[in-house]
């Protein structure tokens, strides 16, 4: 039995032995199965960590555009805000509206010496200071007429208020900043010029307002008128300086003591219309109610400036000047104006003449001064008396 046994038992071992060899051969080829796979998926991570990081790119991108909207969508808002509460504010507070019609704390350029005109190449120009009520303070400038300049140099107040009646006519003009003023242009054509700062404004003493401001005209006036003899004293309004000029114009000629002549350049016929009118109004000018918000408030400040009413009181030769290119003042508000002073009986013994600058000239709002023609127009129009009317 051993005999037949062993030969099995060695066949067995014999036929083991090559299984295990060959399940030894099955392992080794699984594991390399194996790692071939991982070394598949380890390779197939190469392209799936760009994609992550091109996703957690747009993301990040996406949050930023994300967050410039809402920064943008904020400040939109507070734009909105503010665009709306304006109005209100203007119409809760009206002096705000009167601040902005003056522009009185508007000083260009500011870094100047208002004491000092020769600073601006006015050297034959004299500052002092008259007071036309308590508590207030104007400066005026007084430029000769440059044929002077010469004699001037060195001179007092005394001699520049002497100087008033000489031979040589007197233009009072009345502007918003006598830096900006055609002073040199007019004294070179032979004219004294006397200007000044309303209360408020430069280094005049005293708070703006239309009673005041006309006030301050009317002592400047009467002041010169004192001084000046027989001399012909005409009134130049510049701009808002035009509403002063009228509203003065009007009281002397209601106490018959009017000017020799009234000459008003850019001019609006009201205050109202010139505000509706004005490159400010642009973004509210079909706001609802705007008449309610920022004009009723203008009017409720006492501020009306009423040129196309105060013409129809003024007795006195009237000379309009306006550009047709002008930004500030419409030109259709100075033709208006001329349109309903012409016809009015209180001009019917005067000359009245409206004077166009084509836009081609580039004069605008205030830069007429610098016009070649004026002095012929200011020669043609002063140096005649005979009652005229012209276009």
């Amino acid at each position: 039995m051993r005999k037949r046994t062993e030969p099995v038992t060695l066949e067995h071992e014999r036929c083991a032995a090559p299984d295990s060899s060959s399940s030894g051969s099955a392992a080794s080829a699984l594991d390399a199965d194996c790692r071939l796979k991982q070394n598949l998926r380890l390779a197939g991570k190469g392209p799936a960590e760009p994609r992550c990081a091109a996703d957690a790119g747009m993301k990040r991108a996406l949050g930023r555009r994300k967050g410039l909207w809402f920064r943008l969508r904020k400040i939109l808002l507070c734009v909105l805000g503010l665009y709306i509460a304006i109005p209100f504010l203007i119409k809760l507070c009206p002096g705000i509206q009167a601040k902005l019609i003056f522009l009185n704390f508007v000083r260009v350029p500011y870094f100047i010496d208002l004491k000092k005109p020769q600073d601006q190449g006015l050297n034959h120009t004299c500052n002092y200071y008259l007071q036309p009520e308590e508590d207030v303070t104007i400066g005026v400038w007084h430029t000769i007429p440059t044929v002077w300049w010469k004699n001037a140099q060195g001179k007092d107040q005394m001699w520049y208020e002497d100087a008033l009646a000489s031979s040589h006519p007197i233009i009072l003009y009345l502007g918003a900043h006598s830096v900006h003023l055609p002073c040199g242009v007019l004294s070179s054509l032979g004219y004294h010029v006397v200007t000044f700062d309303y209360r408020g404004w430069g280094d005049s003493i005293g708070t703006p307002s239309e009673r005041g401001m006309t006030y301050d005209a009317l002592h400047v006036f009467d002041w010169i008128k004192a001084r000046s003899g027989d001399n012909p004293v005409y009134i130049w309004g510049h701009s808002l300086g035009t509403g002063v000029a009228t509203n003065l114009v009007r009281r002397l000629c209601e106490r018959e003591t009017p000017p020799d002549a009234l000459i008003l350049e850019s001019p609006f016929t009201n205050i109202r219309e010139e505000a509706k009118s004005h490159p400010f109004s642009v973004i509210y000018r079909y706001f609802p109610g705007f008449d309610w918000f920022f004009l009723d408030p203008i009017t409720s400040s006492g501020i009306k400036f009423a040129n196309d009413e105060n013409v129809k009181h003024i007795s006195c030769p009237l000379l309009i000047l306006h550009a047709e290119d002008d930004p500030v003042v419409p030109f259709q508000l100075g033709k208006k104006l001329y349109n309903i002073a012409a016809p009015s009986r209180s001009f019917r013994d005067f000359k009245v003449q409206f004077i166009p600058f084509h836009s081609d000239l580039g004069y605008r709002h205030k830069y007429i001064y610098k016009s070649p023609e004026l002095p012929r127009i200011l020669r043609e129009f002063l140096g005649k008396s005979e009652p005229e009317h012209q276009h």
